[in-house]
């Protein structure tokens, strides 16, 4: 009896210390969420036991990396990780992962009555052209023999041989009902205290990536199992939208050192940054009492603004720079 309780307890503390983004993710197909159509296709594909080159394409936390493991365990059971490659072309992209690893593993023999082996290259739009093109001939050359499943965020980046080769399927950022769906779940699971107000503001958190949602509540409730919106609020990083319309508002009626000073507030308060505003800004154009066509423009100088950021540019010059344009914006100066 009490070897059993030592059991019970050890089983227990390796649940809490399970990161949930592998605890829930889904076994079987029935358990993916929000890609209806693409499961069933996929699935019966996997029933027929000869899957084409597959490319999954789409956001981050959309069910694609879950979605090729629940295809290959389907098709090989008990030895799938012996006919199982995976890689991360982000980490691996160069042409020697496509001549070395990818092929050595190509070129052998299933084990088992499947008669190919499953290669997954995780985020394919980060090898070079020259590795996709050496990649493109692998899978030609080792077709009878190995099945690819490529997954990119876009499908653009990868070259159109290797497209034209592959039944692509796109996936796309969950909705609000299939968040809800996993987060009641899990709440259940964990024995969670979540109200719709939480259910909102982790979806909007979220953005629709169902990894990122699970990781919010994951945070949350090794915090407190009564999970609140201002909780997920202080765990999300960005800016809140009622801080951003004020930041705005002070822009737009001409006052550029309010608006300079409550944007420097929001950025060091909320600990967010440059790009994050950029974002939150975006989305709080459109909400703005001014004419379309002026929120049409206030947008692209956004989208401006995003990319010198990207390319490096100093933050609080560049934000400062894009509070000057709402301040002309406001004058009807802005062309």
């Amino acid at each position: 009896m009490e070897l059993k309780e030592l059991k019970e307890r050890q089983l227990k503390k390796a649940n809490e210390l399970t990161i949930w983004t592998e605890k829930y993710r889904p076994k079987k197909f029935e358990g993916v969420v929000g890609q209806d159509d693409i499961i069933k296709k996929v699935q019966n594909l996997t029933k027929s036991l000869n899957i084409p080159h597959m490319m999954f394409a789409g956001p981050a936390g959309t069910g694609k990396s879950t979605l090729a493991l629940i295809v290959v365990k389907e098709l090989f059971g008990p030895t799938w990780k012996e006919n199982y490659l995976e890689l991360n072309a982000s980490d691996e992209r160069g042409i020697d992962v496509v001549r070395q690893k990818v092929k050595d593993f190509a070129r052998t023999k299933a084990l088992g009555d499947v008669p190919f082996k499953v290669i997954f290259l995780d985020e394919a739009d980060a090898l070079t052209r020259e590795a996709q093109q050496a990649l493109r001939r692998t899978m030609e050359n080792f077709t009878g023999t190995c099945r690819f499943i490529l997954s990119c965020n876009y499908s653009s980046k990868i070259i159109d041989p290797i497209q034209s080769r592959t039944a692509i399927f796109r996936f796309k950022l969950l909705e609000r009902k299939d968040i809800e769906r996993i987060i009641k779940k899990i709440a259940e699971s964990e024995n969670l205290q979540i109200s719709d107000k939480t259910i909102e503001t982790l979806y909007e958190g979220s953005e629709g990536d169902c990894r990122r949602v699970i990781n919010l509540l994951q945070a949350s409730a090794s915090i407190s199992p009564a999970i609140t919106s201002e909780l997920v609020s202080t765990l999300i990083s960005s800016a809140k939208p009622a801080d951003i319309k004020i930041v705005l508002e002070y822009a737009l009626s001409g006052d550029f050192e309010r608006a300079k000073e409550k944007l420097l507030d929001v950025m060091l308060k909320e600990s967010v940054s440059g790009t994050d505003i950029i974002k939150s800004i975006q989305k709080e154009v459109w909400n703005l009492q001014i004419d379309d066509e002026l929120k049409v423009k206030l947008t692209e100088k956004t989208g401006e603004i995003e990319f010198r950021l990207v390319e490096g540019s100093d933050e609080f010059i560049q934000l400062e720079a894009l509070l000057a344009s709402f301040v002309l914006a406001g004058k009807g100066i802005v062309k």
